[in-house]
């Protein structure tokens, strides 16, 4: 299926409820810590809109199709590699679920609950599965609070990836899950979205800290490392324009996030190669760059 023919008409594989949803938990929108949020309207390109719109989702607004159709123009292969990289937080999920011992997940920068939950991926392997959801966007969070009403052990915040004290602090967070026990830590497509004068590693490295060992940290990350310089400025002026920029960064970048901790194999690979077996079809250059990572 080609990218184009996957944005008209890609259908999520269905997934089925956890066995014990019942009264769900969502917290109300906070005020941006950096600020208003810019422009969530439908005036502006939405990072979260965007990907959506790569996976197939549908009833966003022009500008959003609109610059997806921009980025796959610029990226071919990009709704390919954003189906991959939601696979990728599947099969991470999945497996530290079943074969890890995980119970808790913090998922950072969610985006738009559409296309399968991590709650969902990780109750096929452990029913009680608790999870909390982040994100800065309180569009996102509004769609969070009625796609999970009626998921019990799951709460969505309105945080910034930026302000760690502000989610490992959040009362919702800390009647959810235990730091004394194993955590992992999700963050899939979004450190890109972190400006380099924001320094990305130290605040991953504040939720490395914050968790105990035997924690998980896992992380997908946008790379130009397979685009032309002239690829990666027309990508990085398309997001400048939208509610977040874009910060594509080299292997060498991205594994800087994992420093200090056991990379489980194949290592911080393509996505769609990190423990993928069969896959019905290969991007032709790698767009982003996955991995799962081990607290010693």
């Amino acid at each position: 299926m080609t990218d184009r023919a996957c944005m008209a008409g890609y259908v999520a594989e269905p997934v089925q409820p956890a066995a014990d949803a019942a009264a769900g938990s969502a917290s109300s929108p906070v005020p941006h810590p950096h600020g208003a949020l810019r422009n969530t309207d439908a005036s502006t390109p939405n990072v979260a809109r965007i990907y959506d719109t790569l996976l197939g989702g549908q009833g966003n607004p022009a500008i959003d199709q609109e610059a997806a159709g921009e980025l796959l123009r610029l990226v071919p292969g990009a709704v390919m590699a954003a189906y991959q990289n939601r696979n990728f937080l599947q099969r991470a999920v999945q497996l530290l679920a079943s074969q890890a011992g995980v119970r808790q997940f913090i998922d950072i920068g969610m985006g738009l609950p559409t296309h399968g939950n991590v709650h969902e991926f990780a109750r096929r392997a452990a029913p009680h599965a608790r999870v909390l959801y982040v994100d800065y966007d309180p569009a996102v969070i509004s769609r969070a609070q009625a796609v999970l009403a009626g998921s019990r052990g799951v709460a969505a915040i309105n945080r910034d990836l930026r302000d760690p004290d502000g989610i490992i602090g959040h009362p919702a967070l800390r009647a959810l899950i235990n730091f004394d026990e194993p955590v992992a830590v999700l963050l899939t497509a979004v450190l890109h979205f972190i400006k380099d004068d924001e320094d990305p590693h130290a605040i991953v490295n504040a939720y490395k800290d914050a968790i105990v060992p035997g924690s998980y940290l896992t992380l997908s990350h946008f790379t130009g490392d397979g685009l032309s310089p002239e690829a990666t400025h027309r990508v990085r002026e398309l997001y400048q324009n939208a509610t977040a920029p874009v910060v594509p960064r080299t292997h060498a970048e991205i594994t800087r996030f994992l420093d200090g901790l056991e990379i489980l194999p194949p290592g911080l690979v393509n996505g769609s190669a990190w423990r993928a077996g069969y896959m019905a079809a290969e991007p032709r250059r790698t767009i982003f760059y996955a991995g799962v990572a081990r607290k010693r």
